[in-house]
């Protein structure tokens, strides 16, 4: 499963989190971690340097297992589960009915039209056509990503007919949702992993928790600073696993989320060319000006989808996005493993 492929890398990321000396003056608090596996199909991780107990500890890894828990059944494309009505469910009435759903999953919905709105497109959820076409081929290539095929051209130009975020409708009044075109579907891999971090969050926030970080399945969200008010050393992964770094720099975090995005992790290979899982909207093929893109900023949710859809643009267009957003920092990784950033990066 996804999960096994990636707690190697996740772990190690882990690693870089605690911190590298024990010469100093007064005693780091103990650093207490706890995994689970469930969600996301992936490995999410809640870290303490907090000093709390052992008590306080469980307390705050239970509330955020609760809040991925949830997302994890509101957001999942794939299986429906009892009692509750999701995307899936969303998905399987496309043409059909509108759909009485959570208040939840209105709201990120909602938030998902924003950011497509704020990428000119770039992170569209209602993508789940074309990306379902890609997603069976690179299923069907196996643990050894090696394929037989891509796409048709034409599979694709037909399946982008049905993509059209207008067609998602939603009544807040009557809490429903409705997709009106019978051959759309949303596929929220783009931007649910983070929304889903960032309400966990935001529930930390809000009972008082201060130095801890939230790793879910690459994705980081620091709350805080360490103990000492200074940040965490993070590793941003270089992108050729061949040239024998593990890293292509390093940077400190406090108080802020990361979330990096690369063409590395989730692929196939056929005939030797390599189409990885980040497709621009606009060539319906793996968006092709980056190796890996790395967003900070202080929302999760924010973060995941902005690192969809810098993934998919020049670097001009990018910084000129984030410089109209404001808050954002990034680091480029170029085909050539060059590196661009903003000012603000704070490297190591």
């Amino acid at each position: 499963m996804a999960y096994k492929k990636l707690l190697s890398t996740l772990l190690c990321l882990i690693l870089l989190l605690v911190p590298l000396s024990s010469c100093k003056k007064e005693k780091e608090p103990e650093i207490q971690a706890k995994s689970y596996y469930e969600y996301f199909d992936t490995v999410s991780t809640v870290i303490s340097y907090a000093g709390d107990s052992e008590g306080e500890f469980k307390a705050v890894a239970k509330a955020v297992e609760e809040v991925l828990g949830k997302y994890h059944k509101l957001l999942d494309i794939y299986y429906e589960y009892s009692g509750i009505n999701n995307v899936k469910t969303v998905n399987k009435n496309a043409g059909v009915a509108p759909v009485k759903v959570d208040r939840e999953l209105i709201d990120f919905l909602l938030y998902a039209k924003e950011i497509y709105a704020m990428t000119g497109g770039k992170t569209n959820i209602a993508m789940g056509s074309v990306l379902s076409l890609w997603h069976d081929c690179r299923e069907d290539a196996g643990d050894d990503k090696i394929g037989t095929k891509i796409p048709s051209e034409q599979e694709l130009i037909d399946a982008a007919q049905h993509c059209d975020i207008n067609n998602l409708i939603i009544n807040k009044a009557e809490s429903t949702v409705y997709i009106s075109d019978p051959k759309m579907q949303l596929d929220v891999g783009a931007i649910g992993k983070g929304y889903a971090a960032e309400r966990a969050a935001e529930l930390l926030m809000d009972m008082g928790v201060n130095s801890y970080v939230l790793n879910i399945g690459g994705n980081i969200r620091a709350i805080g600073t360490k103990a000492d008010g200074g940040g965490w050393d993070t590793g941003i992964t270089h992108p050729n696993k061949s040239v024998g770094e593990r890293y292509i720099t390093r940077v400190i975090i406090k108080n802020t989320s990361l979330v990096t995005s690369g063409d590395y992790e989730r692929y196939y290979t056929v005939d030797g060319v390599s189409y990885h899982h980040i497709i621009d909207p606009d060539t319906l093929m793996p968006a092709n000006y980056f190796s890996s893109i790395s967003v900070f900023t202080w929302d999760s949710g924010l973060a995941d989808a902005l690192s969809t859809a810098l993934f998919c643009m020049s670097y001009e267009d990018g910084l000129a996005l984030i410089e109209s957003i404001g808050g954002i920092e990034v680091i480029w990784v170029d085909k050539n493993y060059n590196v661009k950033h903003t000012d603000g990066i704070k490297f190591k």
